[in-house]
């Protein structure tokens, strides 16, 4: 690991294909001596950081490949605390592909995946969540994920994990002092101390990993299966959200045999949409292979539309589905379709449920309360408030994980358990905290972390 710090190393940082514009970046100690090797305009190696510098770029015969700006950083006032050049050629895939040729040529190597923002994590320019972080900013596609993943960047969950750890680094200092003196039988670490301390550190723990849920949502989106009896207008609602004929429409009942996805984004929130085939009984071998399929979705969905047909359907019917789906233990929104062509007594009956909506997929009709029901639903407002919402399963296992570290904690304080044990269970909890930030970590956990980001980040 410290060998490679050593070397200098280049990536495209922009997306390739044509463009106006690319960018490759160098980052190393030798990156502006070499790239002053090939550049002719003034020398590099005599100008401030922070500043771009017009000129050209030439092979070892003279040949000028393209006219760049190159813009240095000098350590230690770069994105990776090393030396960085940024060259702004063509955006031609031709020109960037003789540039980064003629610097292998000279000595540097291809970055990995995430190679750049490593260094800076191994050079201390923020720790290993606010690294994870760029990641997640880099893929942000609505405001919320945004939000999220900038205020994870800028510190703002490191720093209360950074403060829970220092508050227990007290009291395990403590402990083990009083492991030193075993013998003498000293008690350097009030225990009511640590126990409240532990309930302090629960509490703030508990919210965090609870705020998963939705910040799953915020980073992944939520998965939304639409379901219902054939021939219920699932496929036209589907077509109606996306505003495009995305899913085969007939009167023909089993139309839908295989899942169908799309997203749309509503007040900052992807739904990914999944209409489904019917549910029902039937002979038909391909079609029951779909109906076996929509029930597994239903169980790995985080949201479920119940669509049934005010048309056709029975209150018989209807109640059974809507029981069903109440075992299931999932979300899920009733909404009755073909509002144009009801059955007065279904209608009427369903509509003492206050939480049912009523629709016409086909018109149109009802999609925007359908559309704010699903928004209500999901419930951002706690993270519009500015809590810290953990969205990283790597950080929710490790917080979990501290949880039932500092549960043992306080199993062992009823217990009256010897100070060697207690210690134990803190280690434990200080090392799962320790690990969301970086402060411990191995090489494999940064291979695995940085092997997910983008070439040139």
């Amino acid at each position: 690991m410290l060998d490679q710090l050593k070397e200098t190393i280049i990536a495209l940082s922009t997306a390739p294909g044509v463009g106006a514009i690319a960018v490759i970046r160098l980052s190393g100690e030798d990156a502006i001596q070499i790239t002053n090797s090939v550049f002719r305009g003034k020398s590099l190696l005599q100008q401030k950081s922070h500043t771009a510098h017009f000129g050209t770029i030439r092979n070892d015969e003279g040949e000028i490949i393209d006219e760049v700006v190159a813009t240095l950083f000098i350590a230690p006032h770069s994105f990776t605390k090393e030396n960085v050049v940024e060259i702004s050629c063509h955006g031609s895939p031709y020109i960037v592909q003789r540039l980064i040729k003629l610097f292998l040529a000279k000595g540097v190597r291809l970055a990995k995946a995430g190679e750049f923002t490593q260094r800076a994590f191994l050079n201390g320019q923020f720790d290993l969540a606010q690294a994870e972080a760029v990641a997640d900013l880099i893929n942000a596609d609505t405001e919320a994920s945004h939000k999220a993943a900038l205020n994870q960047m800028r510190g703002g969950f490191s720093e209360q994990i950074k403060n829970l750890r220092a508050e227990l680094i007290h009291f395990a200092s403590m402990i083990e002092l009083e492991l030193d003196f075993g013998e003498e039988d000293v008690e350097f670490a009030d225990r009511e101390d640590l126990k409240k301390l532990v309930n302090q550190l629960l509490s703030v723990i508990t919210a965090l990993v609870s705020s998963f849920d939705l910040g799953n949502v915020i980073k992944n989106g939520v998965p939304t299966v639409i379901a219902g009896k054939p021939n219920t207008g699932k496929s036209t609602l589907l077509n109606a959200l996306l505003n495009e004929e995305k899913a085969i429409v007939s009167d023909i009942a089993g139309t839908t045999r295989d899942f169908i996805e799309d997203e749309i984004n509503l007040e900052g929130v992807v739904f990914r949409f999944i209409d489904t085939a019917g549910l029902r009984e039937t002979e038909d071998k391909v079609e029951a292979i779909g109906v076996s399929r929509t029930k597994e979705k239903m169980k790995q969905a985080s949201l479920i539309i119940y669509m049934f047909d005010l048309k056709n359907d029975t209150l018989t019917e209807v109640n059974r589905d809507i029981n069903m789906l109440e075992n299931l233990g999932i979300p899920f929104i009733k909404v009755g379709n073909k509002l144009d062509e009801a059955q007065a007594d279904l209608y009427e009956e369903m509509k003492k449920d206050k939480n049912t909506l009523f629709i016409s997929a086909i018109n149109k009709e009802g999609l925007e309360a359908l559309k704010s029901k699903l928004v209500e639903t999901v419930n951002l407002d706690n993270f519009k408030t500015g809590d810290t919402v953990v969205t990283n399963i790597r950080h929710y296992d490790n917080l979990v994980q501290t949880q039932n570290s500092l549960n043992a904690v306080l199993r062992g304080l009823g217990d009256n358990i010897t100070g060697d044990f207690l210690a134990l269970d803190i280690r434990h909890a200080l090392r799962f905290l320790g690990e969301i930030t970086g402060e411990i970590t191995t090489d494999d956990l940064l291979a695995n972390i940085f092997s997910k980001f983008c070439i040139g980040k």
